[in-house]
């Protein structure tokens, strides 16, 4: 045998015992809805669960907001490297608190959020999108400016969908003092979009970014039989990536696959998965979501 084959092979076997030992922690979050029993016999998030348990190098849990600590205790944020969130009806519910949390989290690079379909109005993804948006209008200032900057956030109405011709947030306004002191007045992300449709109708999706690892074994294009419609613009910061252009045939789209830094850490919203169509039992969605778990674990550990 060949010395660089020999190397090889040496370099494959540390690669295999280094995933074994350290293996990503993935929490899988879900509200468990009762309406997703139309779609998923023990729910949409122990669906993802069951899958991404069989496959090597993840460890899985899962909870849901009726479990003690609503499922996110301190100990089970600190024991986990990924956290998969679906929410729906009960966002209410969340403490903005444990959303802050999560965003401090992330910003240590020591978790990352993944918030699958209407987890778009879920107290960790808007606090994150809030924090993003108080970040990405600091760095229009200078170094000196950020120092004694004052920021105003305004909050948009909870749980209300922008109107069509709604100011797309987040949307920020500079001032400057007489002082030299800039203001920042930010309207912080609605986080939400213009038009919805839960008909049930196919949408399409083509992979934008092929040679991306979160394309990793997708074809370049799949559709998904039956899901709710979302209209862009999403009112949130501008993402870093976007892996996906979802499209349907009375001609609405959307960026069905966007990445945000966050700090040290990243966020991910993929949006697919209304409760009571099964659009996680098909091959690709779920890919997505491995994919997903993988690459924001490498990248953590870089």
């Amino acid at each position: 045998m060949k010395m660089s084959l020999i190397v090889a092979c040496c370099c494959v076997w540390v690669a295999t015992l280094a995933t074994a030992a350290e293996p990503i922690r993935v929490l899988v979050w879900d509200e468990q809805q009762p309406a997703q029993k139309q779609a998923y016999e023990n729910f949409l998030g122990n669906e993802i669960a069951t899958y991404l348990s069989k496959l090597p190098g993840l460890r899985v849990t899962s909870s849901k907001i009726d479990d003690p600590a609503q499922g996110i205790s301190e100990e089970q944020l600190q024991g986990h490297d990924i956290i998969v969130w679906w929410g729906h009806v009960r966002h209410r519910e969340i403490p903005v608190q444990t959303g802050k949390r999560i965003v401090k989290q992330i910003q240590e690079g020591k978790v990352s959020l993944i918030a699958l379909h209407s987890a778009h109005w879920s107290v960790p993804f808007v606090e994150a999108m809030n924090q993003r948006a108080i970040d990405d209008a600091l760095a229009s200032l200078t170094e000196e400016q950020r120092q004694s900057a004052r920021i105003e956030t305004i909050t948009p109405p909870p749980f209300k969908s922008p109107a069509r011709d709604a100011k797309r947030t987040p949307h920020v306004e500079k001032s400057v003092g007489v002082d030299g002191v800039v203001t920042l007045k930010i309207d912080l992300p609605n986080c939400c979009f213009p038009a919805y449709r839960p008909d049930g109708k196919p949408s399409h999706i083509e992979v934008l970014k092929p040679d991306h690892p979160l394309a990793a074994g997708l074809p370049a294009k799949f559709d998904i039989p039956h899901t709710e419609m979302y209209d862009d613009p999403f009112h949130v910061p501008k993402p870093d990536l976007v892996m996906f252009q979802e499209r349907w045939d009375a001609g609405e789209s959307f960026q069905s696959g966007s990445v945000w830094n966050l700090g040290k850490g990243k966020v991910y919203y993929f949006r697919p998965g209304h409760e009571t169509f099964g659009v996680y039992h098909q091959p690709e969605t779920l890919r997505v979501v491995e994919n997903a778990v993988r690459w924001l674990a490498q990248e953590q550990r870089r």
